[in-house]
């Protein structure tokens, strides 16, 4: 079955159709900078070298215009090979309401569009590309997937903040935790690698990109992660800042006199391996320039990693036994230095590479890196949040036939 994922951000919207069951990807394209000066969108075809469109698009030009025109491309003769069956969507935020894919219905998105104050930067984004869709493709099944539903496992324990209970009664002031889809699609690469069963499996997923963040996960089901009521919560990231003691936000409020919207933009957009180098948030740039004696991009590396470590530590206190620590996303598949200073600061775990097995790891290809000594293994496996949204679709409309 060819599924359309929609991917709506705050600014962009991302789109693949992907067969579920061969997992090839027919299509793909990227909506970048919508709303602003300069957006732009590229379009490919697997079998084509070169973009099948690529423009510049007017000023303001947003969302809805965005959607209009894919649904426009999909309806040209040309794409005529693409049998759509269904369309998944990325949804950042489900709240507690929802913990697993599901249909989307009038039901679906009035229990979305409750969840908005919980994030929102995206949950208004990704209801406008579901309704927009319906509008283009009424007699296509959607399906919502939420980045949120793999961590509804955690135990109260794990995801409650220790502040008044009322706050979590009436507002939903807890632990969520994100990057789900691609730390469901791991977990699952992770033990068909490993040659174990999945409820057998205990491993610690690393997504690690502009975005991170870390999971615990037993026997396929999460028991703690990294990120909390928002995906500001935990590890240091490209613009993010990660942990911060809130007493920060209360003085920079009091002292220096900075407004809500001023503190919540340093904290997501100049902050995290930016703000420490001042900079870049790219790690790629952050390697060269520190190999060239920039001490704030040493800093800024140092800092990721022992805040990594730290977080990996702390998870493995979540579960009985570790199997594997798993490394994935732009920096976990391509940057070989961070597998090693991680792993180089992971030896009380157990950890030992094989150092020529982690020089040679590239993206594209799933990896042992770990020496075969090593008690805990470490992997290296490149995530597909589309190809998982594609599946979840699938499953929530094969298990409807049923």
């Amino acid at each position: 079955m060819d599924v359309l994922v929609i991917n709506c951000g705050s600014s962009s919207l991302k789109f693949s159709v992907l067969n579920t069951g061969s997992g090839q990807e027919r299509a793909r394209g990227i909506f970048a900078r919508l709303g602003g000066e300069r957006p732009d969108f590229e379009i490919r075809r697997p079998d084509a070298t070169d973009p099948v469109e690529q423009a510049v698009l007017p000023a303001g030009y947003a969302h809805r215009e965005a959607l209009d025109r894919l649904a426009g491309w999909l309806a040209e003769p040309a794409q005529h090979d693409l049998a759509i069956a269904a369309v998944g969507h990325r949804v950042v935020h489900g709240g507690e309401h929802f913990t697993k894919a599901t249909r989307v219905d009038d039901d679906t998105l009035a229990a979305i569009e409750a969840c908005c104050p919980l994030a929102p930067l995206h949950n208004p984004s990704n209801l406008l590309g579901i309704r927009r869709t319906r509008d283009h493709f009424p007699n296509l099944p959607q399906v919502a997937v939420f980045d949120t539903a793999f961590h509804q496992t955690m135990p109260a324990e794990a995801y409650l903040y220790a502040l008044p209970m009322s706050w979590y009664r009436e507002h939903g002031i807890r632990r969520y935790g994100f990057h789900g889809s691609s730390h469901k699609f791991v977990v699952g690469e992770a033990a068909a690698l490993l040659g174990r069963p999945l409820e057998e499996t205990n491993l610690i997923t690393l997504h690690l990109g502009n975005g991170c963040s870390a999971a615990a996960v037993a026997g396929g089901q999460v028991v703690d992660t990294s990120m909390g009521l928002t995906p500001l919560e935990g590890l240091v990231m490209g613009t993010r800042s990660g942990d911060v003691d809130p007493g920060i936000v209360l003085h920079l409020q009091r002292s220096l006199g900075l407004s809500v919207a001023e503190v919540d933009d340093t904290l997501n957009q100049r902050s995290g391996l930016l703000g420490l180098s001042e900079l870049s948030n790219d790690m790629r740039e952050l390697r060269r320039a520190a190999g060239g004696g920039h001490d704030g991009a040493r800093q800024a590396i140092d800092v990721f990693g022992y805040r990594l470590a730290k977080s990996v530590s702390a998870l493995r206190a979540a579960l009985t036994g570790l199997d594997a620590i798993v490394f994935t996303g732009g920096i976990g598949e391509n940057d070989a230095e961070t597998r090693t200073e991680t792993a180089g600061r992971l030896r009380h775990l157990g950890l030992e590479l094989n150092e020529n097995a982690n020089a040679a790891a590239v993206r594209g290809a799933r990896a042992v890196i770990s020496s075969p000594d090593s008690p805990v293994r470490v992997l290296v496996i490149p995530t597909n949040e589309e190809l998982m949204i594609a599946r979840e679709t699938d499953q929530v409309l094969s298990a409807d036939v049923r």
